[in-house]
């Protein structure tokens, strides 16, 4: 692996993770919709969780639209992996997945998730972590993830 490369050339990137209760697939522009109504919605709980000014106030449907054809640009270049939590039958985006190379050298990648606040109300929030978790160190080839604000 060059030292430029976030995952092995034949690694072969998952595509489709699907549980009882939600899928992740690769975030592309095609969610912007869904997705921009779960960034809205859960406005407040994003600047709690990771502490930014991500979502600024007056983020608007175009931004999100930037946001996303660079997530999808960057999946596609396979540097970061951004995917969307949606529910089983793709009508709510649920939340959102980001596995990104680590700036750390103790580490080979850093992993950010996200649920819309009424699905963190219900309690997804720690399902995602400990399912996420558990689908990084079984299908991915990271021998050290951080998961900043988890324990």
């Amino acid at each position: 692996m060059s030292i430029n490369q976030f995952v092995p050339e034949d690694f072969e990137i998952p595509t489709l993770f699907e549980t009882d209760r939600l899928r992740l697939r690769m975030l592309s522009v095609d969610d912007v919709e869904k997705d921009f109504e779960a960034v809205i919605e859960s406005r407040e709980l994003l600047h709690t969780m990771f502490g930014g000014p991500w979502p600024k106030p007056g983020f608007t449907f175009e931004e999100n639209l930037i946001d996303l054809e660079r997530h999808q640009q960057e999946f596609l270049d396979r540097k970061a992996f951004a995917y969307t939590v949606v529910s089983l039958d793709e009508t709510k985006v649920l939340g959102c997945v980001y596995i990104n190379p680590s700036e750390r050298s103790n580490s080979d990648a850093v992993v950010f998730m996200w649920v819309r606040q009424t699905e963190y109300d219900k309690g997804l929030d720690e399902i995602l972590f400990y399912t996420v978790k558990d689908w990084i160190s079984t299908k991915w080839p990271f021998r050290k993830v951080d998961y900043p604000s988890r324990v």
